[in-house]
């Protein structure tokens, strides 16, 4: 199989290498970029170029689709393709989007198993700002002192749609306020989540509203406390999007979020997500 990794940082990211792009499209590629991706939280494809039926198809050989929530969208997609933007011809409601200039996690709030994984390409990058920033709670979570990690094994955080908004309350139109902020999904995960293979990633992000049988002040300052953690330079990276980049995370163990860019801009990415498998609850 002629595919290749490169370290980015050293705890986070790689970078995949081909010589036949055909190579990306196998059961034997899919299974060595999702034990990456597991591996190093964040995998980028440089200008890979991919159509949405290859975009899916990637994502159904790692472990098959799921529809995250789209539904203000114009879509002009596959229904399973969500396209991220804030073009109001697509998107004529764009309090979620901006919503993702914070850390977060994907479908935190859900019913579902939070995803294993999003798929991002970069059909049309914006000139000025727009770039994605991750943090690997895996990273920041064994970064952390003996005592500190046991103590954050025994909380959970309630996660919410609701707290998700809250950054961005004051730019929501008064007509629009209730229905944006006035959703009522919660769910109840715990702080940190022991994956399959043993590593410990924290789940947090503007989901995590507040940690159970805390203060509210208290359990804001530490999740807050916990974000800026994980996010210093030796756990983190900003990619500078090219179009045709193609960007793969793992949900559950990267924080991720956009650099602000203009209305106007045009940027246009293509989102799927994995299903993940673990229910993840408290």
């Amino acid at each position: 199989m002629a595919i290749r990794f490169e370290d980015i940082k050293p705890k986070v990211g790689s970078r995949v290498v081909w010589d036949d792009r055909d190579d990306l499209f196998t059961p034997e590629a899919a299974e060595a970029i999702r034990k990456k991706v597991q591996e190093r939280t964040v995998v980028i494809f440089p200008r890979l170029n991919l159509t949405d039926e290859e975009q899916l198809l990637i994502t159904d050989l790692m472990g098959g689709k799921v529809k995250l929530t789209g539904q203000f969208n114009r879509q002009k997609t596959d229904e399973n393709v969500y396209q991220v933007t804030l073009d109001k011809d697509v998107n004529p409601q764009p309090e979620y989007v901006l919503g993702t200039y914070f850390y977060h996690m994907d479908g935190m709030p859900i019913e579902l198993p939070p995803p294993f994984a999003t798929l991002l390409s970069a059909r049309k990058v914006a000139q000025k700002g727009g770039q994605t920033e991750f943090a690997s709670t895996y990273a920041g979570f064994e970064g952390l002192p003996e005592e500190e990690r046991k103590a954050l094994e025994e909380l959970t955080v309630i996660h919410s749609v609701k707290a998700s908004m809250i950054p961005i309350q004051d730019a929501i139109p008064e007509e629009d306020y209730e229905r944006v902020i006035g959703i009522q999904r919660e769910r109840e995960r715990p702080l940190v989540f022991t994956h399959a293979d043993g590593r410990k990633s924290m789940l947090l992000g503007t989901t995590a509203d507040r940690v159970v049988g805390m203060s509210i002040p208290e359990s804001r300052a530490l999740l807050i406390r916990l974000v800026e953690w994980c996010a210093q330079p030796d756990y983190s990276l900003r990619h500078d999007w090219e179009e045709g980049d193609f960007v793969i995370w793992e949900n559950t163990s990267a924080l991720h979020r956009a650099i602000p860019y203009d209305f106007e801009s045009g940027r246009m990415m293509h989102r799927t997500s994995i299903a993940g498998t673990e229910m993840v609850d408290a």
